[in-house]
């Protein structure tokens, strides 16, 4: 059974031989055990360990086979043996057949050896020739970035002199253009800013010693000498050509602007003969400026209306045959004095920055203008002119701040003090207050544009204007004021109902202002028209208190307060102080007027009206209990006679009043004010106390009698 177990496992051959040793050696070992020196009454000896090795062994595999087929354990282990001790034999023979191959590898390793023990050698070389050559490389780079260095170094410096050659050499063709070239030519500029380059780089390098600078320094200065005095010339002559008769000087002056590099080559390195252009220039601007608005200041005033108001041209002078105001003159020849008509719109932005006047043109066509259209071309052309100039001299001159209000001053402060002195000359003897205030009025406007355009050289010269003009303008409205409050009533000739011509001198006097004053509001200006409106109010009042009954000066009262109220809408706004003032004195004096038309057809009717409705208030009213004879008067006379009165009251009215709208509207108030009387009539009627008159059937019925008075109501 054990060689059929060894022929059934051959692969299991090794490991079964090391079971059966495992188990022979184990048995010897068991045999060796001495059992006396067992002790098993002690605890020292502890056969689970033993169990726990016999049972690890009873788990093999080799050992479960065998125990399976009942092999004997000890005749297994001799076979294994005896199989190891062939295996052994033949082993040998493989070895001792292979002992040639054995020698030959032998020797094959021991020439590998040698060989590699020479590879060895080489590589060893080649690591000292790298280390060499590592050292090598490190010396080429340290070389590499000292010679890069020196290159940038050389470089740098290469640049730095190459720059400074090219600043310090003057080239023939500079040369030739400075000397040769006309200075409007567009070379000669160009290279008159290289020059300049070049004094500017030769100066600094003076300033840091510079041996080379030496060198070129006197051609440098001759150079500058000749371009100075080419452009000197240039310069001058065309401030000369300004003096020419006829000569339009903003040509030149364009032309001057587009070579204003010269005045600053020479401003940069020849002071004096920039100083000498400038002063040449002033002193010959001035004299154009000076010659050309004195004369055109002289030729507008002929073109002026030959007629102007003088001090007894006052708001409260009698209108006599000498002093025809509304006379309706010849507009060629005078000008209104209290009314602005078409004067205002010189305020309008087509007329106030229109062209010009001509003074010959105007005078070949027999035209005449007033003093504002004279003031505002006059100083439209000095506004024209003025900014013009200013930008020019900011421009070529390279001012700014004070310094260029300075130079303008130095060229227009001649002018500007002409046209100061005329204007005080005028003013002073001037009495044509809405001249005057259209003049203010241009000039706050003419302010507003320079400020627009960013041009301060205008600004004192417009305050002082103002200074002059505006106490003027205070004074002759003042003394308006004082002619209106010291007017005689008495001495103004015939009474008349019709508005009065003083009353429309103010109203279309404070019209005019107020229309005026809206834009740029004063508060001196509003001051004083206020106590002009109130001197108006007492005069108007004054007048009234002439005529003999009240209803007569209320017919005057309401016309002139009308007229006056007619004559403020067309021009102020509906809620300024003037219209609101003359509006409630309009209301209250008609209101008054209706009742006193009312009260001589329909006063019975009327006062037994009032006088019932207060006693209802009371509770009084059975006190009239005994006036039967009395209402039967009024309903049988209110009834028969109401349409005749009406129409009476109608033309009467419309005869009173010379603005029909105004007395169509009075007509209507009254009809109005006459259907309420007549409504409270009924009502009072109506009462408990006089329910029992038998009059009461011949009331005429409201409804019927509304529809009667439409009919008297006149259209126009």
């Amino acid at each position: 059974m054990a060689e059929g177990a060894t022929a059934v496992r051959p692969a299991e051959g090794n490991r079964a031989e090391e079971v059966f040793l495992h188990d022979e050696k184990s048995e010897e070992d068991m045999a060796q055990l001495n059992l006396g020196d067992l002790d098993l009454t002690t605890d020292e000896f502890i056969l689970d360990e033993v169990d726990i090795h016999i049972q690890a062994n009873l788990e093999d595999d080799l050992v479960k086979e065998a125990l399976k087929t009942g092999v004997d354990l000890r005749q297994y282990s001799k076979q294994v043996e005896a199989e190891l001790q062939r295996i052994e034999q033949v082993s040998i023979r493989d070895y001792i057949k292979e002992s040639q191959n054995i020698a030959l590898l032998h020797n094959q390793i021991t020439a590998c050896d040698s060989i590699l023990e020479r590879m060895e050698g080489m590589l060893s070389g080649f690591q000292s020739d790298l280390s060499s050559i590592s050292s090598e490389i490190q010396t080429l780079q340290q070389q590499s970035v000292s010679m890069n260095v020196r290159l940038k170094n050389r470089q740098a410096v290469r640049s730095h002199l190459s720059q400074l050659v090219d600043e310090l050499v003057v080239p023939g063709a500079m040369i030739s253009t400075i000397l040769d070239s006309p200075v409007t030519e567009q070379e000669f500029l160009e290279q008159l800013h290289e020059l300049n380059n070049k004094i500017n780089f030769a100066k600094e390098l003076s300033f840091r010693e510079t041996l080379a600078c030496s060198d070129i320094q006197d051609i440098v200065d001759r150079l500058k000498l000749k371009a100075v005095t080419k452009i000197r010339e240039f310069i001058l002559q065309k401030i000369y050509s300004f003096r020419k008769p006829m000569t339009n000087y903003q040509i030149p002056q364009n032309t001057l602007l587009k070579y204003r590099f010269f005045y600053q080559f020479l401003l940069a390195n020849e002071r004096t003969v920039a100083k000498e252009i400038r002063d040449e220039y002033v002193d010959t601007m001035s004299k154009i400026y000076y010659s050309y608005f004195k004369s055109y200041s002289g030729r507008l005033l002929k073109v002026q209306y030959e007629e102007v108001a003088d001090k007894d041209d006052l708001m409260g002078v009698e209108d006599t045959a000498k002093k025809g105001f509304f006379s309706k003159p010849s507009l060629k020849s005078r000008n209104t004095i209290f009314t602005v008509g078409q004067r205002g719109s010189i305020l309008s932005p087509a007329e106030l920055e229109g062209p010009i006047l001509v003074p010959h043109t105007a005078q070949r066509g027999d035209s005449r203008y007033p003093y504002e259209m004279l003031f505002r071309s006059q100083h439209y052309a000095l506004l024209d002119n003025g900014c013009r100039e200013f930008l020019f001299l900011s421009d070529f001159f390279m001012v700014t701040g004070n310094s260029a209000l300075d130079l303008f001053n130095s060229i227009m402060g001649k002018t500007l003090g002409m046209f100061l002195k005329s204007m005080s000359t005028y003013v002073s003897d001037c009495f044509d207050s809405i001249a005057v205030f259209l003049c203010i009025h241009i000039i706050l406007r003419f302010r507003a544009i320079t400020a627009k355009r960013s041009i301060p050289a205008l600004d004192k010269y417009w305050e002082a204007v103002l200074e002059l003009l505006w106490p003027r303008f205070e004074f002759i409205l003042e003394l308006n004021i004082h002619s209106i409050r010291n007017t005689d009533p008495q001495k103004l000739g015939v009474l008349d109902t019709r508005p009065h011509y003083i009353t429309r001198r103010y109203a279309e006097f404070s019209s005019a202002i107020v229309s005026i004053n809206q834009t740029f509001p004063n508060e001196r200006t509003n001051a004083l028209l206020g106590q002009l409106q109130v001197e108006v109010e007492n005069f108007v009042l004054k007048m009234a208190a002439e005529f003999p009954s009240r209803r007569d000066q209320l017919i005057f009262l309401i016309n002139n307060y009308d007229m006056m109220l007619s004559v403020l809408m067309e021009r102020a706004a509906d809620d300024s102080k003037e219209v609101e003032g003359f509006q409630q004195l309009l209301l209250a004096r008609t209101q008054e007027f209706i009742e006193e038309i009312l009260s001589p057809p329909f006063g019975g009717m009327i006062s037994f009206v009032k006088e019932a409705e207060a006693l209802i208030e009371k509770g009084q009213l059975d006190r009239l209990k005994n006036d039967e004879a009395r209402i039967t008067q009024l309903v049988r006379g209110f009834s028969s006679t109401w349409k005749q009165s009406v129409e009476m009251m109608s033309q009467d009215v419309m005869r009173s009043f010379t603005n029909f709208k105004n007395g169509t509207s009075i007509i209507q108030g009254a009809l109005t004010q006459l259907i309420q009387y007549y409504h409270g009539f009924h009502k009072v009627l109506n009462q408990q106390t006089f329910r029992s008159l038998a009059v009461r059937s011949e009331l005429i019925n409201l409804h019927h009698l509304m529809v009667e008075v439409k009919k008297h109501k006149p259209n126009f």
